[in-house]
């Protein structure tokens, strides 16, 4: 007879996988791509068994506040270079996140116990997803860049846009612990209005700048 705690138990574990870890000053979210230059041994052995099998690795961010229990599957999709002495160039896209359960050992890196971090059963309002794509445009039209806009076909539009722009460090680590969609949005729309008012008051300072501070009388 299979009891309920069993059932439980074996579900558990089928969740909880070790997987090797790559602590980083760096936040990768869902869906991102980065370039990383791999150098040190431990690392130059990890991503090797990677692109050897095609496994994912963890990448979580570690910075002199520590090291965070959230962090991304990340896969290897390009290799950029490879040097004579085993360094690589590599591009890496973040996949499913996870938490770190506890740290294993056993090899010359770091690696550890994960468990799937899956979002709450929750639908972001459309108002919000407008909001965050009118910010999100409007940034992009200040900035006079030119970025592919997301439409969320490859995951959660928030991760989706949260890539296309550098908010910094903590603000992404705060995403990426978010379980909600809606929340998400939310706190993204915040960071959109942040970084335009401070394009905007680059643009400015450089106009000013550029006039050494006087009106043109044309």
């Amino acid at each position: 007879m299979v009891t309920l705690a069993a059932t439980v138990s074996n579900y558990a574990s089928r969740r909880v996988t070790e997987i090797g870890l790559f602590p980083l000053e760096l936040v990768l979210l869902p869906t991102e791509r980065v370039p990383l230059h791999i150098f040190e041994p431990r690392y130059k052995e990890l991503i090797g068994e990677c692109l050897r099998s095609g496994d994912e690795f963890g990448l979580v961010l570690e910075d002199e506040g520590g090291r965070r229990e959230i962090g991304t599957r990340a896969a290897v999709v390009e290799v950029l270079q490879v040097f004579d002495d085993g360094r690589m160039n590599v591009v890496v896209e973040g996949h499913d996140r996870f938490r770190l359960r506890e740290l294993t050992s056993g090899r010359t890196f770091l690696t550890g116990d994960v468990e799937a971090v899956d979002d709450e059963e929750d639908e972001a309002p459309e108002t919000e997803t407008d909001r965050a794509l009118s910010l999100f445009r409007n940034l992009v039209e200040i900035a006079g860049g030119e970025i592919d806009e997301p439409d969320g076909s490859t995951g959660p539009l928030s991760f989706e846009i949260a890539a296309r722009v550098d908010f910094g460090i903590e603000p992404k680590q705060e995403l990426l612990e978010l379980r909600s969609e809606a929340a998400r949005l939310q706190h993204l729309c915040g960071l959109l209005e942040g970084a335009i008012v401070a394009v905007q008051r680059e643009r400015e300072v450089r106009e000013r700048a550029a006039t050494n501070g006087k009106v043109s009388h044309g």
